[in-house]
């Protein structure tokens, strides 16, 4: 295997990236929250209660982004790694971080006595990797692992033979899903490595047909209003002619027709967009993968956050509860950014100047 693309010992130099796709990153993360939020708190309970009320389509547009948020925040990972190395140090990071966070979350609730404890659910928490069906943070890590060879794949393929390749899983994952009497078992894994083709093409060729950042921005617009009517006609059939259809089914997944093109031209509108360098967003952006690490680390958490603390359920019928939901989301936010910086520039600095030793 080419030295370029294997996984390596070498740290990796620090550069400066301009803040499009940072600030990209910090929105994608604020929408995944927005959806937890109205998945994971009962709250859609409440919503059923009453699906043509201006709170409850507020809450079903609020927290319809989820999946679309999963896809670009992968395709950010796949546009910059195809280019990059990982290294052990990188992957030690990312291992690290999810590992800190089981433990410490863990430990907090049971020694709160909030949890009981148990030694099976322990041992759990020191394998992040074993879930794959269906945990982000399972399968993301696998799919970090894959990278190095994803890249050794697209590296030799012309640019004929890459968009064929993209086109081909498109169609496997993409429109069989999506297209009824077709029955396609989704790997969040596979899917991940999809969008690594997709974001690499990218990379590589750029988007075709090329178009301007406006228009981009246009189609974004576009495709996130079609994704609306479709969730919203969605809720109206089931409401009037009683289909039992899950009001997100249109966007039930991250590789279904929508979530995958409403996704892409959002990527494409930030990637292009001008932005020099900003401290303070690449800062933030920096902590995104420890907010989700953080309000999604477990059953426990999505308890004791959104039904407990957060109450979405019995929020719902405040008269400000859309000003409500939306101040909770940032404060929980901006609450988890800050726990990962304190982390990131104490732990994991003092961390690393142990490992560091040991990888030069």
């Amino acid at each position: 295997m080419d030295s370029e693309n294997q996984i390596t010992f070498m740290q990796p130099q620090v550069k400066q990236r301009n803040s499009n796709l940072e600030l990209y990153r910090i929105i994608v993360m604020l929408l995944i929250v927005a959806h937890h939020y109205v998945v994971n708190s009962g709250l859609m309970e409440e919503m059923a209660k009453e699906p043509l009320s201006s709170r409850s389509i507020f809450y079903y547009i609020f927290g319809m982004w989820g999946k679309i948020g999963i896809n670009c925040f992968v395709l950010i990972t796949g546009y910059f790694m195809c280019k990059s190395k990982i290294t052990i140090r990188k992957f030690l990071k990312l291992f690290l971080e999810v590992e800190f966070y089981n433990i410490v979350i863990f430990f907090i609730f049971v020694l709160s006595g909030y949890h009981a404890f148990s030694i099976k659910e322990f041992c759990y928490t020191l394998v992040p990797m074993r879930k794959i069906a269906g945990n982000f943070t399972g399968c993301f890590m696998w799919f970090y692992l894959c990278i190095p060879f994803l890249t050794v794949l697209v590296s030799h393929l012309d640019k004929k033979q890459h968009g064929l390749l993209i086109l081909l899983c498109l169609a496997i994952y993409t429109m069989c899903s999506t297209l009824p009497g077709f029955e396609v078992t989704m790997n969040h894994v596979s899917w991940y490595s999809v969008l690594f083709f997709i974001a690499s093409y990218i990379r590589f060729y750029g988007f075709v047909p090329r178009a301007s950042t406006a228009i981009w921005g246009g189609m974004s617009l576009l495709m996130m209003a079609i994704t609306i009517v479709s969730v919203l006609a969605t809720i109206y059939i089931d409401f009037h002619f009683n289909k039992h259809i899950w009001a997100f089914s249109s966007v039930c997944d991250a590789n279904v027709f929508l979530a995958v093109s409403t996704s892409i031209p959002l990527f494409m509108f930030f990637k292009d967009l001008k932005m020099k360098y900003h401290k303070w967003i690449n800062t933030i952006a920096a902590s995104t993968f420890g907010v989700l690490l953080i309000h999604a680390n477990s059953d426990t958490m999505r308890q004791w956050l959104w039904k407990d603390i957060v109450d979405c359920s019995g929020s719902f019928y405040r008269t400000d509860t859309c000003l409500y939901a939306l101040l909770e989301v940032l404060a929980i936010f901006f609450i988890c950014i800050l726990i990962d910086y304190v982390r990131i520039h104490t732990i994991e600095k003092w961390t690393f100047k142990i490992i560091d030793r040991y990888l030069k």
